[in-house]
């Protein structure tokens, strides 16, 4: 044998014993990054593939685990719902979350999914009420480390927004982090810290945010894309930090230096066991509601992102070291085209009032009782929320099997009562499995709406909740030492990624995970010699 061919032989067994022996107690890898774009749809990576640099999406979709063919198996496509799924490996059935907000009938108001009044904000004066993950009905990944570790891994959350720094990364986290729509300062909620660490305050006094304001951002071609400069909302009121920011893809520099200062104030990857940071960046959501997702506002910061996490990756190998950190990469949830776009292609596309369609069901419902009255709480599809007092001492299946048949009535192509997807009753259909997946006992009574293909509540842009591929598919990626680069065409979930990184972290997958090992994209492991066959240790 060669030299050369040694060298090369030997690299290939320390490659797969590096694998095949990752483990979360031994500091291997020292951090994983789960880097989660909101509203960023699964085509997006092959669309725009031929216009990538080599650090960003390609080193994921062609030196890492590529699966292409990803998507939710549920159907409430909002944020709070992804980001507790890929976090928990389970979906709304699992975890609890099926809506960003729902009204919550013992304190007689609404919530949102992380609203917690036994908290408080921790950042700006009156803050208000905090955030927790309080309302989680399973743990996450990033639970089960802490756990198995004795809290000797760390475990953060950033985003823009507290729902996508909060439910990814779970009870246990060390702390979360999200902005101050109004003024761009980082905030988090005592229930996780009693004060903001000195370097977070630092960040919060110096001009870190202000910096991004008034100012243009341009395309590849230095074509103005739009400004940052102060607006007025239609309301005649000035617009937030979170709106004229966020929509710009400043908004993931920001998010990317803050992440950066986080691994160095607090040494993540320097433990001895391993570290999670959840990244959530929430620009392409803001912006994708307001031009939808064929504008070239939106092709121009995707683009820009791509070499913004490339910068992030290089980052990570210089803090860390090649070989040191894996990535996982997905998204919560796509987004449906501007109904105008579509139609312009002769593909139907239909934009509903919520406010007619809740007079409608309850024009119908009076018919069905017989009894005039404001029965419909809210319509926020899929979810249509009932007012319980209006029913009087109709039991609640009763009830939302009336408001089932009034949404038959007035558009709605299938209606799943609450009260049957707490028992499971769904037809035997992958639509039905999708409405069984996203029950969830919060909220008063209420009944999921399935939508023709393509519907979308009147709005200037675009928005996200159905059932529907451009809402579900989204990309999952991984790159580190485990995983075998190549492009995995097979149908995976985004519940795998959670699954997948407990299994080759040597962890317990959370408490209520349903999701697969993805070993079809793993290296090579070793495997125990048998010596009556004479194999060797290093197998395929």
């Amino acid at each position: 044998m060669t030299r050369r061919n040694f060298v090369i032989l030997l690299s290939f067994f320390l490659a797969a014993l590096q694998s095949a022996f990752a483990s979360a107690y031994d500091g291997k890898p020292r951090l994983v990054v789960v880097m989660v774009i909101d509203q960023f749809r699964g085509d997006y990576l092959e669309r725009y593939h031929q216009e990538f640099g080599q650090g960003g999406f390609r080193l994921l979709m062609e030196h890492g685990a590529y699966f292409p063919d990803c998507a939710y198996d549920y159907a409430t496509l909002v944020t709070g719902p992804g980001h507790a799924t890929l976090g928990t490996g389970s979906y709304s059935v699992g975890h609890g979350i099926m809506a960003n907000e729902w009204f919550d009938p013992q304190l007689g108001k609404r919530v949102t999914s992380v609203s917690d009044d036994s908290t408080r904000v921790i950042g700006v004066e009156g803050g208000g009420t905090g955030s927790s993950p309080h309302n989680l009905l399973s743990d996450t990944f990033g639970d089960e480390l802490r756990m198995a570790t004795q809290g000797r891994s760390r475990v953060f959350g950033v985003s823009l927004k507290d729902r996508a720094a909060i439910l990814p990364s779970g009870y246990s986290a060390n702390a979360a982090y999200w902005i101050d729509a109004k003024t761009g300062a980082w905030i988090t909620s005592d229930y996780y810290v009693k004060s903001l660490p000195a370097w977070v305050d630092a960040i919060n006094h110096s001009d870190a945010a202000k910096k991004y304001l008034g100012r243009e951002w341009k395309d590849a071609t230095g074509k103005v894309m739009g400004n940052t400069n102060p607006r007025s909302a239609e309301d005649g009121k000035p617009e937030s930090y979170f709106e004229i920011v966020g929509s710009t893809p400043f908004a993931n520099d920001l998010e990317l230096d803050f992440a950066r200062s986080l691994i160095s104030n607090e040494k993540l990857g320097g433990g001895p066991t391993t570290d999670v940071l959840t990244v959530s960046l929430s620009e392409n959501d803001i912006l994708g509601h307001a031009v939808g997702p064929d504008a070239p506002e939106l092709h121009a910061s995707i683009l820009q992102l791509d070499h913004q996490l490339a910068a992030f990756f290089q980052f990570l190998d210089k803090q860390l070291g090649a070989g040191n950190f894996w990535l996982a990469l997905s998204a919560d949830h796509g987004v449906a085209p501007v109904p105008r776009v579509v139609q312009s292609l002769h593909v139907p596309a239909l934009e509903v009032d919520p406010k007619e369609w809740a007079t409608k069901l309850d024009e119908e419902i009076a018919k069905q009782t017989g009894k005039p009255g404001k029965y419909i709480l809210s319509v926020s599809l899929p979810v249509v929320s009932l007012d319980v007092d209006a029913f009087g001492d109709t039991e609640e299946a009763d009830a939302e099997h009336i408001v089932a048949q009034a949404l038959l009535k007035t558009g709605a192509l299938q209606a799943f009562a609450k009260s049957d997807l707490a028992q499971g009753k769904v037809p035997n259909t992958a639509m039905g499995r999708k409405f069984a997946n996203s029950y969830s006992p919060y909220g008063p009574w209420w009944v999921m709406a399935r939508t023709k293909a393509f519907t979308i509540p009147e709005e200037d842009g675009t928005t996200h909740f159905s059932p529907y591929s451009y809402d579900t598919h989204v990309p999952l990626a991984f790159y580190g030492s485990p995983f075998e680069p190549g492009v995995y065409r097979g149908h995976s979930e985004p519940i795998d990624l959670a699954v997948t990184l407990s299994s080759l972290l040597g962890i317990n997958a959370p408490a209520a995970a349903t999701g697969r090992v993805l070993t079809e994209a793993l290296k090579p492991t070793l495997k125990a010699m048998n010596p009556a066959k004479g194999e060797s240790h290093l197998v395929k």
